[in-house]
């Protein structure tokens, strides 16, 4: 979730149409368009932004980037040269050096851009202006064609603004006349497979222009297979589904096991699989970037809870390094170890800024990484709001070598959020434009799960003691819709004394002590919260507001038992004597904390109360779940409950 403005139509269960669509987005930009006291109310660095536009980016310059006019820079060095540390054959990972030399006028301004692919055009396209109003942007449109990668203030290196390292251009009778200034920056980049560029600009985000660029630099294998994951594709534990990307379109291998074998399907998407409305979104204009191919193979006859070694890829394309992964318990065994959370999305790894950044997810994934390396983890749920990318493609690569140390591991099992999916008129539950026009396209690509088909990302599954059944908040569920009668199946089928736990989860809440409009949606709970008691869920499990926080046994706003101490003072709730589910929100692995403040209410079925970065940690056996929320930054555990069943 990001705090968007939410405009909801006439039925939820309906996607708005485009007439509405066109008639709100008209009434909006006459009524900013004639209303000079909004725009001059706004920050300084939003002032060709509208209020609802702010809510859409977040409110950063970078991310406003595409909404500033191009200006001509004054005074430009005809010393200007931008030098990269490697020309050409860059690794899959490498730390680049960027160097400026030759500015006369070293100004806090001036910043470097990473653009790829490198022909991408850096130049005014006034053409485009119509395409950036379904934003709600009345500026002077656009800056760029195509949108930075990251980037980076010259000020980050001090020897730049202090002009410590000097170069002397220019002598008149043995005495240097012209000195010029120089400074480096240093940038995390990975295998995106197209060549990039580094372009420095003059005048920061807000009047920017273009300075001087470094030329095209090529990765040594734009076909390298890379960002392998693995997910289960049943209950058994003996199948594993391998997930990678590479610029080949041949399709690959995974090996493992003592030389099975098993070969890759080969998909892609296009800039015309990205939704759009009456004009093209971000996903399928400026923010678009090639996502090579997506292959993917199963591997079989594996056996649960067992350890094995796998490599990805093919002699002509390269392969990957070898890698040791665990398959998790089958159905209806009597152990699971787990972790669940929502809302992490990626981070960069240097200093610069990207479109956007989740500030927690690095602490958080590296957290997981350390319980995976200690064999305390089966699996990994990921509830919703995976990578943010919302629409700028580039960054589901860098969220995908992100995690890869974690997902190559374990089985990473995930479910659809507001960031994946949501797009005006697209069918979608919510008509805000928070996929960036990706419409689930891109996420159901990556992260293929066992669902009944695209577009349709509900899916259940048996780990150990526990029935799983994840859902989409983002898709009809209605008591008519398609998902609703396959809940109410997929519960009703749980065999209790095979999986006596029953756990449900799904992106958007139920339960949240913040502000409803923010994320509860009053409908949701109403259709689909007496199947809950009705099939007596154990735990249910949301992200979509980025905090933590623990309920009592609840239903329809209501305690229906309060959980007691044990012995250790750990409350414990015991389902031997059913009341209701318990619920927990896990939306902060990631994205920027929601604080609860003194003006939260104090709701008396919230018990337990959290906004630090972490994840949920369970170890479930048949007779109880134990759940501890873990803070990333201190491994402390922050709040501890049990289920069991007596």
């Amino acid at each position: 979730m990001l705090p968007n403005m939410v405009f909801p139509c006439t039925s939820l269960m309906e996607p708005c149409s485009s007439w509405v669509y066109r008639v709100f987005f008209s009434l909006l930009i006459f009524f900013l368009g004639s209303s000079p006291s909004l725009s001059w109310s706004l920050h300084p660095s939003l002032i060709n932004s509208t209020a609802m536009h702010q809510n859409y980016t977040a409110i950063s310059e970078f991310r406003l980037l595409n909404r500033r006019t191009l200006r001509e820079c004054p005074n430009r060095s005809p010393y200007l040269q931008v030098n990269v540390s490697l020309s050409s054959n860059l690794s899959d990972e490498e730390y680049v050096n960027v160097t400026v030399n030759g500015a006369l006028l070293p100004s806090e301004h001036d910043w470097v851009a990473m653009i790829s692919p490198s022909h991408s055009n850096v130049e005014n396209c006034p053409l485009h202006e119509i395409l950036y109003a379904q934003t709600g942007d009345l500026s002077s449109l656009p800056l760029l064609c195509h949108y930075p990668v990251k980037a980076m203030y010259m000020s980050n290196d001090p020897n730049y603004l202090s002009c410590k390292k000097q170069e002397c251009k220019k002598y008149d009778k043995g005495k240097c006349v012209v000195r010029t200034c120089s400074g480096t920056l240093t940038f995390h980049v990975i295998n995106i497979r197209t060549d990039i560029e580094f372009v420095l600009f003059g005048g920061g985000f807000v009047t920017p222009c273009v300075l001087n660029r470094s030329g095209p630099i090529s990765f040594a294998n734009p076909k390298k297979p890379l960002y392998g994951h693995i997910s289960s594709v049943d209950s058994t534990g003996s199948s594993m589904r391998l997930t990678w990307v590479s610029g080949d379109k041949e399709p690959q291998q995974v090996q493992y096991k003592d030389g099975k074998t098993q070969l890759s399907e080969v998909t892609t998407f296009s800039q015309d699989n990205m939704c759009t409305s009456d004009l093209p979104s971000p996903a399928k204009d400026f923010g678009w970037h090639d996502p090579g191919f997506i292959h993917s193979a199963v591997m079989t006859e594996l056996k649960p809870s067992s350890t094995f070694w796998y490599r990805y890829g093919s002699d002509l394309a390269g392969w990957s390094e070898q890698i040791q992964f665990r398959t998790p318990p089958a159905g209806g065994s009597d152990e699971l170890k787990f972790v669940a959370y929502g809302d992490m999305g990626k981070a960069p790894r240097d200093p610069s800024v990207e479109h956007y950044i989740q500030p927690g997810s690095l602490s958080v994934i590296n957290a997981i990484a350390d319980e995976v390396n200690s064999n305390n983890i089966d699996s990994v749920f990921h509830i919703g709001d995976i990578s943010y990318a919302t629409g700028f493609l580039v960054e589901w690569d860098f969220f995908l070598h992100q995690i890869s140390h974690v997902a190559s591991r374990v089985s990473y099992m995930t479910a659809i959020g507001n960031h994946e999916r949501d797009y005006i008129s697209s069918g979608s539950v919510y008509f805000t434009p928070d996929s960036g026009g990706e419409c689930g396209v891109p996420y159901e690509t990556y992260f293929p799960m066992p669902t009944l088909a695209k577009d349709k990302p509900w899916y259940s599954i048996d780990q150990g003691s526990i029935h799983f059944t994840v859902i989409s908040t983002e898709h009809n569920w209605s008591p008519n819709s398609e998902q609703y009668h396959w809940i109410k199946k997929d519960m009703a089928s749980v065999d209790r004394s095979r999986t006596p736990w029953l756990i449900f989860t799904g992106h958007r809440p139920m339960y949240s002590s913040l502000n409803a409009f923010l994320g509860v949606d009053d409908k949701f709970v109403k259709e689909v919260e007496p199947l809950l008691l009705a099939h007596k869920v154990d735990l249910v499990l949301f992200g979509h507001i980025h905090n933590y926080e623990r309920t009592c046994s609840i239903y329809q706003q209501e305690c229906k038992a309060i959980p007691t101490k044990d012995r250790n003072g750990i409350d414990t709730y015991d389902h031997g004597n059913y009341s209701a589910p318990v619920h927990a929100v896990i939306g902060m692995a990631g994205f920027s904390l929601d604080k609860f403040g003194n003006d939260a209410p104090a709701n008396k079925w919230s018990l337990s109360r959290i906004s630090e970065y972490g994840y949920l940690r369970a170890h479930a056996t048949k007779k109880e779940i134990k759940l501890e929320f873990v803070e990333s930054n201190t491994k402390k555990v922050g709040d501890s409950f049990r289920i069991i069943k007596r």
